[in-house]
């Protein structure tokens, strides 16, 4: 196997929507943030968001799908003109799968600090110039807060579901426990309820290399990072010690590949400031700790993790799961922690269990 290698080139331009690029499927809410939420921007906050179906007469069937580090809100259909990869579930989004439009309304937002339309390091700042670094630090908190902001402006008072996988899955245990009213069901996949000291010290090395020089920062950022997406036994199961005809491990290639592709449709400034909200990801800060703040759920839940997840291992979703007094769900994969996005019957499985408990199925329990 081969992939197109780096090794040498100038890297490409940081990639990321900008005003004049094609809108594509989005559509935008622009309202301020509660005070305190984030420091004054001299500006209001525009949210990027895509939906699929509509709301029914009693604005009960909207769910929430929330993306991971490096998602947008482009969570179903092809490539296209503003949308440079295809939707990233895919799988799980459309007639006849497990998020039918038929019969749900679905709405997946870009990020607060993103840099697909929703306000971040990309957006221009008062003088008129990208924010870029100045763009002041968030935490999963603030970025919940503006999901609040959008779900007001939809109209939707309460969410059928909130669905989210890692980053997405720290998003959707937040909506759970600082607005149960709002959130009727759960899904937390392949997240912790806390950030670890490890999961900061992986990070720490990334956040490093985009300061230092942020383009190819953010390439040797994605190698880093993507190592802790995978499992090791995927790997050597593709690459082992396999050598291309340029002389380079197959592996290392591999990793070029991954790092320029998420370097030509994704800003520096948001890998570090996104980076930095999931170090601060703590449900219990504030709360008297995880166990309290997981007693504050009132949604029907269900926790899943990836069984080769070297990322957020099976234990951290244990921990959620005994605090919301649930069984454990775990997905077979030998892929990693991207088995969240790439195992699609048994995620979709598990959305059936959430919304549709007669036929749900194909998921082993703890």
């Amino acid at each position: 196997m081969t992939f197109g290698s780096t090794a040498g080139q100038t890297p490409p331009a940081a990639g990321g929507w900008r005003e004049g690029d094609p809108n594509g499927r989005r559509r935008w809410v622009e309202a301020a943030l509660p005070a305190g939420v984030l420091p004054d921007l001299g500006q209001p906050v525009r949210i990027a968001y895509e939906t699929w179906g509509s709301l029914d007469e009693t604005r009960s069937n909207a769910v929430l799908v929330l993306h991971a580090l490096t998602g947008d809100s482009h969570a179903a259909g092809v490539a296209e003109p503003g949308h440079p990869t295809d939707g990233w579930w895919d799988g799980l989004i459309g007639p006849g799968r497990a998020l039918d439009p038929a019969r749900w309304f679905v709405v997946a937002p870009n990020v607060l600090g993103g840099c697909q339309g929703t306000t971040g390091p990309l957006s221009p700042a008062p003088d008129g110039a990208a924010w870029g670094a100045r763009f002041p630090r968030i935490s999963v908190r603030d970025q919940v807060a503006a999901e609040v902001v959008l779900a007001d402006a939809l109209g939707v008072s309460s969410w059928a579901a909130v669905i989210g996988g890692s980053m997405g899955g720290m998003r959707a245990l937040e909506w759970a426990v600082s607005e149960p009213p709002r959130v009727r069901s759960l899904l937390v996949l392949a997240a912790p309820a806390a950030s670890t000291a490890e999961h900061i010290a992986l990070a720490a090395p990334q956040l490093q290399a985009i300061r230092a020089d942020p383009v190819p920062g953010m390439g040797i950022a994605r190698r880093i990072a993507h190592l802790s997406y995978r499992s090791a036994q995927e790997l050597e199961a593709r690459f082992g010690r396999g050598v291309q005809e340029d002389g380079r491990y197959a592996v290392e290639s591999y990793l070029d590949h991954h790092a320029e592709k998420l370097t030509r449709r994704f800003d520096p400034w948001s890998y570090v400031r996104l980076t930095e909200a999931m170090n601060g990801h703590d449900v219990g800060a504030g709360r008297g700790g995880v166990r309290a703040a997981l007693g504050r759920v009132t949604a029907r839940a269900v926790v899943a993790g990836i069984d080769s997840d070297r990322l957020y291992p099976v234990a951290q979703q244990e921990e959620i799961a005994a605090g919301l007094g649930v069984p454990l769900r775990v997905v077979r994969s030998g892929a990693g922690h991207d088995g969240f996005l790439l195992e699609v019957p048994q995620v979709a499985g598990l959305v059936h269990e959430l919304l549709e408990p007669a036929v749900a199925g194909g998921v082993e329990r703890v």
